[in-house]
């Protein structure tokens, strides 16, 4: 493995928790291998690793992003990685709103419905 694999995953583990990226790592296949590896190094080894910016503002943008491009499916995870990185619920709803005026209301307005039933199940324990 590669330093940038190494950090990324520490990396990832910070972010996302241990147990998200034991899952993602039992669920990997030969199939998907060079994918995660790429997204290892890549996203988390080389993006969210640098230091320029803070885990709470690449959490506030990468939300923001996944909802302008209509990326739902990872807004969930992004969520909860938010009570790692320190993405408070009304600065979330701040970048939902700059979405809803830059990117369009039905994103906006999908992603929010998303956190809600996100943080409902963050809140029970879930």
């Amino acid at each position: 493995m590669t330093d940038r694999f190494e950090k990324g995953m520490q990396t990832r583990r910070a972010v996302l928790g241990d147990a998200h990226v034991d899952r993602a790592e039992a669920a990997k296949t030969p199939f998907d291998a060079p994918f995660q590896e790429m997204i290892t190094e890549g996203a988390w080894g080389t993006l969210w690793a640098d230091e320029t910016i803070s885990h709470r503002d690449r959490s506030l943008l990468t939300l923001a992003l996944l909802a302008a491009c209509g990326n739902f499916d990872e807004i969930p995870m992004h969520i909860r990685a938010t009570a790692r990185t320190g993405a408070t619920r009304d600065e979330i709803m701040q970048a939902f709103l700059h979405v809803a005026v830059y990117a369009g209301v039905p994103k906006a307005n999908h992603a929010i419905k998303l956190a809600k039933t996100t943080f409902d199940e963050m809140d029970e324990g879930a």
